[in-house]
């Protein structure tokens, strides 16, 4: 999940109540699905940093809530969904997407395909090369 640093980094959740909020404000279908009908309680979330130098993977969350409608959605019925999560961990350091990049296990990443899109699919292969990184302490490539 996207998003940027000024505007709710993983700081700012660490602060948040229970560590938890509600992901609010995404108006893309796609990311939409992902959250109304893929995402369910306890699954991993990988915590982006967007639009900032460098951009990059800052820790993990958890979904704490399956999708729902959004309460910032005056349509009704209502067209956006939300989820909320839970921090899990900050990495000790960004995971840059230059860095990322040049990992052979992430080569096809959504992340490098359809990097607009701020909710994305990551597949379980993906998922333990990046918490590889994260734990190794020190940049690849």
């Amino acid at each position: 999940m996207k998003v940027e640093p000024d505007v709710f980094s993983i700081q700012d959740l660490a602060r948040a109540p229970k560590k938890t909020t509600f992901w609010d404000g995404v108006r893309n279908y796609q990311a939409r699905n992902f959250m109304r009908d893929q995402m369910q309680i306890g699954d991993g979330v990988l915590y982006y940093h967007s639009n900032a130098e460098p951009s990059g993977i800052a820790g993990t969350a958890t979904i704490a809530r399956a999708g729902s409608p959004d309460p910032s959605d005056e349509e009704l019925p209502p067209r956006w969904y939300g989820v909320e999560v839970k921090l899990k961990k900050i990495f000790p350091r960004l995971l840059a997407l230059d860095e990322l990049r040049r990992l052979p296990a992430l080569k096809n990443m959504v992340l490098f395909k359809a990097s607009r899109l701020s909710v994305q699919p990551v597949t379980p292969g993906e998922w333990k090369a990046i918490l590889e990184l994260a734990q190794s302490g020190h940049k690849k490539g």
